[in-house]
């Protein structure tokens, strides 16, 4: 495998020395640029945009030729295993996701099976492969997958949800369905980062985007548990170094210690906790990645410097920082500030770093 000119991102990640903070964005490859958009029109859908790694790949990349990104992410979506478990993907227009066959009963669970997933979800891992040939060593390639918990809330809803009344309702009823139903998935999710580490992914991210929903007792039992299971059963290592795993729990900042003791290399920070606080809660244990609000990109160029200005010094000095936005971009971003973020954090985050 070529060797990577810009390693910053994965050294961050192990808290080890950078010269400058490494920033990559959540939905870097998104609506927000026009490029991607005249490329998923290309495509035809969505889906046949994940399902297309020529084209996965295309868009992967549009970000890295427009910023000097520390970090690519795979495009793909964290629905690829429900849809490839059987449940029947599609997207309805302003609907968003839905499933033609939700999880509703222990029937529904017993019939699911930890899919092959070089065959149902080979185009994923051929993606990989192509992203990391045209990526070329410029910088890290990010495989990633929705916890078991965020997969669950889809599977069970059938799409996406404002109360999970149907996945709370069984989780509450019987919590030995939800379980096993956890059990699947987490093994699934598994063995498909397994499979992106193998095809060239060169660190892990695990977003559970819903375990804010929960109570910190159910978080424990139904949300990190299962992400723990998943990150003991990783791949830590390839071509001859370590791949990191970074965890990420929307509205999980109650629980960051707990979070902490799962085993991965990081966690992920959304925009409602203050870095240096959680900094100081965590301690040594793990590197933390964000978490400026995405919507601060909406605003003036010289407002965007200040806030990166504000999170470079609420973390201060010393590796283990890699920024990010606390969630992802949103589709109606200028990309021109997007630049502006980009360099602002490069250029202010160099004296931290001796």
């Amino acid at each position: 495998m070529t060797e990577l000119k810009n390693d910053r991102f994965l050294r961050a990640l192990l808290r080890e020395p950078v010269d400058v903070t490494p920033v990559w964005m959540m939905r870097q490859a998104g609506r927000y640029l026009p490029e991607y958009r005249a490329t998923r029109a290309k495509a035809g859908s969505f889906l046949d945009l994940c399902k297309n790694p020529e084209l996965a790949c295309e868009v992967t990349i549009q970000p890295l030729d427009r910023y000097p990104l520390d970090a690519a992410i795979l495009f793909s979506d964290i629905l690829t295993i429900p849809d490839a478990m059987g449940l029947g993907l599609f997207f309805e227009t302003g609907e968003g996701p839905r499933f033609e066959r939700p999880v509703r009963t222990l029937t529904d669970i017993d019939r699911l099976g930890v899919p092959d997933i070089e065959d149902e979800l080979g185009y994923v891992t051929e993606a990989v492969r192509v992203i990391r040939r045209e990526l070329d060593g410029r910088v890290p390639l990010i495989g990633f997958s929705g916890s078991p918990w965020t997969l669950a809330t889809y599977m069970v809803e059938g799409g996406s949800s404002k109360d999970f009344a149907k996945v709370k309702g069984l989780m509450f009823d019987e919590p030995a369905a939800m379980h096993k139903l956890l059990g699947v998935v987490a093994d699934t999710v598994t063995a498909y980062l397994n499979a992106q580490i193998a095809a060239g992914a060169q660190a892990v991210m695990i977003f559970d985007t819903w375990g804010g929903a929960l109570t910190p007792r159910d978080y424990q039992a139904f949300s990190l548990d299962y992400m723990a299971r998943i990150v003991a059963g990783l791949k830590r290592e390839a071509e001859g170094r370590r791949v990191p795993v970074i965890l990420f729990t929307k509205g999980g900042s109650n629980w960051l210690e707990r979070m902490a003791g799962a085993g991965a290399d990081a966690l992920g920070l959304d925009w409602t906790i203050d870095i240096g606080e959680a900094r100081r809660r965590v301690g040594e244990r793990v590197a933390l990645q964000g978490n400026m609000d995405p919507c601060i990109l909406y605003a003036s160029p010289p407002r965007i410097r200040e806030e990166v200005a504000d999170i470079l010094a609420a973390w201060g000095e010393g590796p283990g920082h890699v920024f990010n936005l606390g969630h992802g971009i949103h589709p109606h971003i200028d990309p021109e500030n997007v630049g502006e973020f980009v360099r602002a954090v490069h250029e202010l985050s160099a004296p931290y770093h001796h």
